[in-house]
């Protein structure tokens, strides 16, 4: 590919899975004029700012970076405009006016964490896993005036295993995206992009964004439906649910590894059945056997350390 372009690149992220790509536009010595992310925000117990990880990154680098709090600010505009870039890349930011996206010669691509049309919105890669699809991908688009439709420029599927948790997609996906945008990139520096209009599909399912109601667990439904869901949010946010045990107060606890145990029984939906060295929860289906909780104000921990400390009654069970 002859390159006939020379790139002064405008880069948007925020979190982990934007760093990847910003990093694979340095190694590739790509032009990279200024980064915008996220203001600091405050974290932790002492609530003392914190930086996202891409300013972290961009600080490393001494590279030029702008935390907008209103991306329609005058000041902000002038400023984005003083850097003269002919192409901006969005990986994991927030929604963009059209005087920013419009901005650049070249234009401003985005890369998403699925196989676009499917998974347009905020969660794609929690709701591949917590749907049960064995596919997802990335893909790179032209942004447009509405989430996720512009026109596709490139993807790139790959499998997802019957155990593979969100944890590991999000790493699997952010080392594939970031080589995606060295390629489209490339496409863009020597003027051979073609696009494809997404399809019109009827059956869209969509990433909505993830909030305590979606991400608590409904025991009464079927084994491999609870199973993906807690495997499509762990490590993050995790699955939750609550504890009853004796007549104390239920506890609201999270819920991390598991694994499926597919048998008949007559027991009811979330009731606990625990050993010495093991904790199960019955459900539609079988079981899971749980291998990492967390208790409120607790760490997270293996079931077995829980297990040499806390009592369970035997009418203990998850809500």
């Amino acid at each position: 590919m002859t390159k006939t372009r020379d790139l002064r690149i405008v880069f948007m992220g925020t979190p982990d899975f934007a760093v990847a790509t910003l990093k694979a536009l340095i190694d590739h010595k790509y032009n990279v004029v200024g980064v915008i992310t996220a203001p600091d925000k405050p974290a932790g117990r002492g609530q003392k700012l914190r930086a996202s990880a891409v300013k972290q990154f961009a600080l490393e680098h001494h590279l030029n970076i702008l935390q907008p709090t209103n991306l329609k600010a005058e000041s902000f505009l002038e400023e984005l405009k003083s850097l003269n870039a002919n192409l901006q890349i969005i990986v994991a930011f927030r929604m963009l006016p059209k005087v920013v996206w419009q901005m650049p010669e070249y234009g401003t691509f985005n890369l998403h964490a699925s196989l676009l049309p499917q998974y347009r919105g905020a969660a794609p890669i929690h709701w591949a896993i917590i749907n049960g699809e064995t596919k997802t991908g990335v893909t790179t688009f032209f942004i447009d005036e509405k989430i996720d439709t512009g026109a596709v420029i490139l993807s790139e599927a790959t499998h997802i295993g019957h155990k593979t948790t969100v944890g590991d997609l999000h790493d699997e996906l952010m080392a594939i995206g970031s080589e995606l945008v060295i390629k489209t990139v490339k496409q863009i520096e020597a003027d051979a992009v073609s696009t494809t209009i997404q399809p019109q599909n009827e059956d869209l399912k969509t990433a909505y964004k993830l909030n305590r109601d979606n991400c608590k667990i409904d025991w009464s439904q079927p084994i491999n439906t609870i199973y993906n869901k807690i495997r499509g949010l762990n490590p993050f946010p995790t699955a939750w649910c609550y504890l009853e045990n004796d007549d104390k107060k239920p506890l609201s606890v999270k819920i991390y590894g598991v694994e499926k145990i597919e048998e008949t029984h007559n027991l009811e939906a979330g009731q606990l059945i625990a050993s010495k060295d093991e904790l199960k929860v019955a459900c539609q289906g079988g079981y899971l056997n749980i291998l990492e909780i967390q208790l409120p104000g607790k760490r997270k921990m293996d079931v077995k350390s829980l297990l040499n400390g806390f009592n369970f009654s035997e009418s203990a069970k998850l809500l």
